[in-house]
C-alpha cells in the first residue's frame, strides 16, 4: 500500500480500538508538539500523527485509507469518485483535544471526553513551552418561557427543540444538532422562576458548551392577579350591595362556580379573604394561598331630597 502507513505513525496495530487511537494520538501529539519538542523533525512528526489520527479516528476515512492506502485519500478513488480528505490544523486539532472541551465519549455533557493529565506532564522534563489554554465557559443563554395563569395553576409541559452546534464523535469537527429540551412546569411556580439546562450551548474548540436558562413569565390575566400565592378578583358593588351585604360568584381557575356570601358593610378598598382559594404553594404540596375580593363601591350620581330624608332618618336611628 502506496502513501504514508498511518498505523505504524500512531504506533498502533491495524487491529486498534477507537480508544487505542485516540490515546496514541494523545502520547505522541504532546510528545512531537513544537512548543515542547525543539528537536529537528519534531514538528513535521507533529503534523503526521495529526494526519494519522484524523484519518483512523474517522470511519469513512479509515476505510476508504485501508482499502486504496493514502493516496485514496488524497486523489479520485479507483471508482472515478472524488474524495476530500479535508484535513484539520493539526494545532487547532490539538486544542480541540486538550483544550478541556465539555462532554464524554458521547458528547453530551460532564468534563470527561479528551480531559485527563497534562498533556506536557512527564515527569522530569522542564518548562519553556506554552500549555493549552484553559476551556472559557460561555455566558448562559437566556429564554423567556411565557406560561398563563391557568398553566401555573394547574401545572404543565414545555418542549422546545434547538439546534446547536456538537463535536463529531472523533472531535475533529463541527455540525449542527438538534434536540428537544423538556421543561416540567410545578403547580405554583412564579414569574421570575429560572430552570437552567447545563452545557446545551454550541460546542467549540477552547469553549465550554453554554447553559441554557428558561426564565418564566406570567402572562396577563382577565379575571385574576397574582400576588405571590393569592389571587386577586376585582369587582365593583353598588352602594346598596356595600351597605346590606350580597353574595358574590366566582369561577375559579379550575372551573368551579365559588359562591362566597359577605355579610359585612364594605368600604370603598375593602379586601375579603377566603382562605384555601388561591395559586398552589410549589414548595409545600396541598397548601395555596388566598382569594381576596377587592371591592370598588360604585356610589349613585345623583339622590333625590326624599332619599335623602329617608337616609338621614335610618342613620340618625343608629
Amino acid at each position: 500500500m502506496a502513501g504514508a502507513d498511518y498505523y505504524s505513525i500512531l504506533e498502533v496495530g491495524r487491529d486498534a480500538s477507537e480508544s487505542e487511537i485516540k490515546k496514541a494520538y494523545r502520547k505522541l501529539a504532546a510528545k512531537f508538539h513544537p512548543d515542547r519538542n525543539k528537536e529537528p523533525g519534531a514538528e513535521d512528526m507533529f503534523k503526521k500523527v495529526s494526519e494519522a489520527y484524523q484519518v483512523l479516528s474517522d470511519p469513512e476515512k479509515k476505510k476508504i485509507y485501508d482499502k486504496y492506502g493514502e493516496e485514496g485519500l488524497k486523489s479520485d478513488l479507483p471508482s472515478g469518485q472524488p474524495f476530500n480528505a479535508n484535513f484539520r490544523d493539526p494545532r487547532d486539532l490539538f486544542s480541540m483535544f486538550f483544550g478541556g472541551l465539555g462532554g464524554d465519549d458521547s458528547g453530551f455533557g460532564g468534563m470527561g471526553g479528551f480531559g485527563g493529565p497534562d498533556p506536557f506532564n512527564f515527569g522530569g522534563f522542564g518548562g519553556g513551552f506554552r500549555r493549552p489554554r484553559q476551556a472559557e465557559k460561555q455566558p448562559p443563554i437566556m429564554q423567556s418561557l411565557p406560561c398563563t395563569l391557568e398553566e401555573l395553576f394547574h401545572g404543565t409541559q414545555k418542549r422546545f427543540k434547538i439546534t446547536r452546534k456538537r463535536f463529531t464523535p472523533n472531535r475533529s469537527a463541527l455540525t449542527n444538532e438538534e434536540t428537544i429540551l423538556t421543561i416540567d412546569v410545578k403547580p405554583g411556580w412564579k414569574a421570575g422562576t429560572k430552570i437552567t439546562f447545563a452545557n446545551e450551548g454550541d460546542e467549540g474548540p477552547g469553549i465550554l458548551p453554554a447553559d441554557m436558562v428558561f426564565t418564566i413569565v406570567e402572562k396577563p390575566h382577565a379575571t385574576f392577579k397574582r400576588e405571590k400565592n393569592d389571587l386577586v378578583y376585582r369587582l365593583d358593588v353598588p352602594l346598596v350591595n356595600a351597605l346590606c351585604g350580597c353574595k358574590i360568584t366566582v369561577e375559579t381557575l379550575d372551573g368551579r362556580q365559588l359562591k362566597v356570601p359577605v355579610t359585612t358593610v364594605i368600604p370603598p378598598g375593602y379586601r375579603y379573604h377566603v382562605p384555601g382559594e388561591g395559586m398552589p404553594v410549589s414548595r409545600s404540596p396541598g397548601m395555596r394561598g388566598d382569594l381576596i375580593l377587592e371591592f370598588a363601591v360604585i356610589f349613585p350620581e345623583s339622590v333625590t331630597p326624599d332619599q335623602k330624608q329617608a337616609l338621614q332618618a335610618v342613620f340618625k336611628r343608629q
